[in-house]
C-alpha cells in the first residue's frame, strides 16, 4: 500500500487458528425426514482443494503487520463479576460521571485542534501568498516563482520525513483505518500518540504547501487518536498512563455531546479571532461554503440538466476510483524502496503541483473586471484571498486562473461556489482548472502526507459542475454556482458513495436546506452509475490494505456453507486446571488469542492470551507453594487471584506494547506447579452450531462484535468444541482458498 500505514515490528501473536489441517469431507448437513420416513436425506458435499493458505497479515505502509479483531466482547469471568461486586455507591457515581466526562474532554480537545490546525493553514499559507503576491506585485516573477516552489518543496518535505521517519501510519486520510478499526480491526499503530502527532502537524504542512489534499479526512483521524489514547487511559510505549480515565462506551448521546462541545469551542475561538487577532487567519468557519441559491422550483430543463450532471459525476467519480486504484499500487513499489524515496516522491509531486499552479496563470490571458465590482473597489483583489486575483494584470483586469490556483483549496471552492459570478471563470479557464485538479488529486493521494480526499473531489466536482453550467447556461436558469456545488456532490457520491452522510456534510457546509431535494437526487444518481463500476474510495482502500472488513452482509455463496466448512483445525484448548509449563508452551508454539477451557469433557469458557500472560506474570499461582499444589491439580478459585492482582490488571491495555511471553519469568519449581483458568476465563463464550450456514455466522460474528466465535458439535460423543472462527475465516479469500468456484473473483 502506497505509505498509508505503520512500520510494524516483529510479527506478535494474532488470533485464528490456521496451522492444523482438517478432514477433507466438509461437514454433513442432514435433514430428517417427516413421520413414516426411512433415513435421512444428505446434503451434497462441497470438496475442500485443503488447508488455509491465507496469510492473516496485512499491507501496512511497506510493510507487513498482523492483524487483530478488537475485544469488544463483556468477558464475564469471576474477574468480571468481583470488580462489579466490589465497587460502591462512590466508585459507580464516578464511573457514570466520568463517561461524561470523557465525552466533553474529547470534544474540547478536538475543536481545539481543529482550530489551531485552521489557523495554522490559515497563516502559514496566507504568509507564503502574500509574499508571492507582493513579489509579483514588485515585476520580480522569477524571485516569486522560487520562494512559491521552494516553500512548497520544504513544507512537502518535512511532512514527508515526519510520516516517513515516525509514524507512516499516520500518510493517507486515515479514514479506512478508523473505518476498520470501528469494523473490529485493530491494525497496528493507528491510534497511537506518534500517529496523531504527526497527523496533525504533517496536516499542516501538507495543506500548507498547496498539495490539492484536504484535512477534513485527517481531522476524522486525529478525533479517533484522542478518544482512543483518553478511553484506553495513556499509552504504556510513551510512560504516561492514567487508569482513571479507562471506561467502556456507548455510544450515541456521549457522541452527540462531543460533537456539540467541538462545534462550541472552534465557533468560540473563531469568533475571536475574526477580529484580526489571530494574524491571517480569514472567514473560515463550522460554514466553510455559504450559498444562497434561493431556489425554490426547478424547471423540466432544469432537472434534465441536474440529472446529466448527476450521470456524468458517477462516471466521472469511478473513473478517479479506478485510476486511484492502479496509482497507489505503483506507489507501493516506489516506498517500498526505503524512507527516501517516499520523500523524494513527495518533493517530486509538490515541484508539479508548484509549477502548475504558478505557470498556468501565465496562460490564462486576463479579464476586464464586472463594472460593479471594479466600481466598488472589490476587483481586482490586491494581496490577500478573493475573487478576482490580479497576478500581473493591468489595472481593473484579473486572472482568473491565479483567482483558483493561488489561493487556499478552501478559498478556490469559495470562489467556484460564489453565486451572482456566472460570467467570472471562462470555459477554457473551467477545463484546465479541472483537468489539472483531477489529474493532481490522483497524484497525491498515496505520498506520505496526511491527505483527504474530500477537498480534491469537491474541487473537481466543482469546477466541473461549473463547467457544464457554463455550457449549458442557454438552457436552464440555475446559476453557475449552483452547478458548481452540483458537480461536487455528484463527485463525492461517484467516489465516496456515502449518500447519507455526504448529504448532511454538504448542507453543513453550505448552510442551504433549499437545496436537500437536488442534493438527494443527485447523490442517489451519482452513486447508483459508479456501483455499476466499482466499490467507494475508501472501501477499495481497505482492501488493498488487507485489512479484514466485515461487510453487513456475508458473501451470497456462503449460504451454500456451513460453520463448520471454514474451520482450519480443531483448537487447541486448557483443562481447568493446567500445569504451568504446558501453559508457557502452548503460548510459545502457537500465535492464537483465545484458548477453550475444558473440564469433564464439557466447555466450561474461554481464556484469553492476553488473561494468562497477566496471571502467570503475577506469579498469583505461587501463593499456595506447596508440595501437595506442586504435584497435584487443585482448584484454587478467584480468591488466590486477588490476593495479587486487582480486576483492573485484566483490562485492555492502552496503545503500545503489551506483556509477551517472552516477559515471563519462572524457575523450574514454578513451571512444575499448577494455575487455576476458571476465575480468568469467559464463562458464557458465544458458540453456534457447526451446521448453522456460514453466512448467518458472519452476520452474528459481526453484529456482536466477536473476536472468537466458538463452534460445537451437532451430535454428542465429540469434543465439546470443534473449532473457533475468527475475523479471518469470515474472509472471501479464505473461502475461495478452500473451495475454488464457489464465491466469484
Amino acid at each position: 500500500m502506497a505509505a498509508v500505514g505503520a512500520e510494524c515490528a516483529p510479527p506478535e501473536p494474532m488470533s485464528a487458528l490456521t496451522t492444523t489441517p482438517m478432514s477433507t469431507t466438509s461437514v454433513r448437513w442432514e435433514r430428517d425426514i417427516e413421520e413414516g420416513g426411512g433415513g435421512g436425506l444428505e446434503r451434497p458435499l462441497l470438496r475442500r482443494r485443503g488447508t488455509n493458505a491465507t496469510s492473516q497479515m496485512a499491507v501496512v505502509g511497506a510493510n507487513v503487520c498482523p492483524i487483530e479483531s478488537l475485544d469488544y466482547e463483556i468477558v464475564e469471568n469471576d474477574v468480571y463479576k468481583q470488580d462489579w461486586r466490589s465497587r460502591g455507591k462512590l466508585q459507580i457515581f464516578h464511573y457514570q460521571v466520568l463517561k461524561w466526562v470523557l465525552a466533553l474532554l474529547v470534544g474540547s480537545i478536538v475543536g481545539l485542534m481543529g482550530f489551531f490546525s485552521n489557523i495554522a493553514v490559515e497563516n502559514i499559507a496566507g504568509v507564503k501568498l502574500l509574499l508571492t503576491s507582493n513579489l509579483m506585485l514588485q515585476n520580480r516573477y522569477k524571485m516569486a516563482f522560487l520562494w512559491y516552489i521552494s516553500c512548497n518543496a520544504v513544507l512537502a518535505a518535512a511532512a514527508a520525513a515526519l510520516c516517513a521517519y515516525i509514524a507512516p501510519a499516520a500518510a493517507g486520510s486515515g479514514i479506512p483505518e478508523v473505518k476498520a478499526y470501528l469494523n473490529g480491526v485493530d491494525a497496528p499503530s493507528i491510534l497511537s500518540p506518534s500517529t496523531l502527532f504527526v497527523k496533525i502537524v504533517g496536516s499542516i504542512f501538507g495543506v500548507s504547501a498547496g498539495f490539492v489534499v484536504g484535512k477534513e479526512g485527517p481531522m476524522v483521524h486525529t478525533g479517533a487518536c484522542v478518544a482512543s489514547l483518553l478511553g484506553q487511559g495513556g499509552s504504556r510505549k510513551y510512560g504516561f498512563t492514567w487508569n482513571w480515565l479507562r471506561w467502556r462506551s456507548v455510544l450515541l448521546w456521549r457522541t452527540f455531546s462531543t460533537t456539540a462541545v467541538a462545534a462550541m469551542v472552534l465557533r468560540s475561538l473563531i469568533e475571536y479571532c475574526r477580529g484580526g487577532k489571530c494574524g491571517l487567519f480569514g472567514k473560515g468557519g463550522l460554514i466553510m461554503f455559504d450559498v444562497s441559491s434561493q431556489v425554490t422550483s426547478y424547471t423540466g430543463m432544469d432537472l434534465s440538466a441536474v440529472v446529466l450532471l448527476a450521470v456524468l459525476g458517477g462516471l466521472l467519480g469511478a473513473l478517479f476510483n479506478f485510476l486511484l486504484d492502479r496509482i497507489l499500487r505503483v506507489y507501493s513499489y516506489i516506498n517500498e524502496k526505503g524512507k527516501a524515496y517516499k520523500i523524494l516522491l513527495t518533493v517530486a509531486i509538490s515541484v508539479v503541483t508548484s509549477v502548475c499552479s504558478f505557470g498556468l496563470p501565465w496562460v490564462t490571458s486576463c479579464t476586464p473586471c464586472p463594472a460593479a465590482m471594479a466600481a466598488a473597489g472589490r476587483c481586482p483583489t490586491i494581496g490577500r484571498s478573493g475573487n478576482f486575483k490580479n497576478f500581473r494584470c493591468p489595472p481593473g483586469q484579473y486572472n482568473a486562473m491565479a483567482s483558483l490556483f493561488l489561493n487556499t483549496n478552501d478559498d478556490a471552492i469559495r470562489n467556484l461556489f460564489s453565486g451572482g459570478t456566472d460570467g467570472e471563470f471562462g470555459v477554457s479557464t473551467l477545463v484546465a482548472f479541472f483537468a489539472a485538479v483531477y489529474s493532481l488529486g490522483l497524484v497525491t493521494y498515496g505520498i506520505a502526507v496526511p491527505a483527504g480526499l474530500f477537498i480534491p473531489v469537491i474541487l473537481s466536482g466543482a469546477s466541473f459542475g461549473r463547467l457544464l453550467g457554463r455550457i449549458l447556461g442557454a438552457l436552464t436558469g440555475l446559476d453557475a454556482g449552483l452547478f458548481a456545488l452540483l458537480g461536487a456532490t455528484s463527485f463525492l457520491g461517484g467516489t465516496m458513495r456515502m449518500t447519507v452522510s455526504v448529504c448532511v456534510i454538504l448542507l453543513e457546509l453550505t448552510n442551504d436546506l433549499l437545496l436537500l431535494p437536488l442534493i438527494m437526487l443527485v447523490l442517489l444518481i451519482s452513486k447508483t452509475v459508479a456501483d455499476c463500476f466499482n466499490r467507494g474510495v475508501y472501501e477499495q482502500i481497505v482492501r488493498m490494505k488487507g485489512l479484514p472488513f466485515l461487510e453487513i452482509h456475508g458473501e451470497p455463496a456462503m449460504r451454500l456453507l456451513v460453520a463448520g466448512d471454514a474451520l482450519s483445525g480443531p483448537p487447541v484448548a486448557f483443562s481447568g486446571v493446567e500445569r504451568v509449563g504446558d501453559v508457557v508452551d502452548t503460548l510459545r508454539r502457537t500465535a492464537h488469542n483465545g484458548f477453550p477451557v475444558i473440564d469433564g469433557g464439557e466447555l466450561c469458557g474461554l481464556v484469553l492470551r492476553s488473561h494468562l500472560l497477566v496471571l502467570l506474570r503475577s506469579k498469583a499461582f505461587v501463593l499456595l507453594r506447596s508440595k501437595a499444589f506442586a504435584v497435584d491439580r487443585v482448584k484454587t478459585g478467584a480468591a488466590e487471584v486477588f490476593r495479587k492482582l486487582a480486576p483492573f490488571d485484566f483490562a485492555k491495555p492502552g496503545s503500545g506494547k503489551g506483556i509477551t511471553v517472552d516477559d515471563i519469568d519462572l524457575t523450574e519449581e514454578e513451571m512444575e506447579m499448577y494455575v487455576d483458568l476458571h476465575p480468568i476465563a469467559n464463562r458464557s463464550p458465544y458458540t453456534v452450531v457447526e451446521n448453522m450456514s456460514l453466512a448467518k455466522a458472519a452476520v452474528l460474528f459481526r453484529e456482536l462484535g466477536l473476536r472468537h466465535m466458538c463452534v460445537v458439535p451437532r451430535t454428542p460423543g465429540r469434543p465439546p468444541v470443534v473449532g473457533i472462527l475468527t475475523r479471518h475465516d469470515f474472509m472471501p479469500e479464505y473461502i475461495r482458498g478452500l473451495f475454488p468456484g464457489v464465491l466469484p473473483e
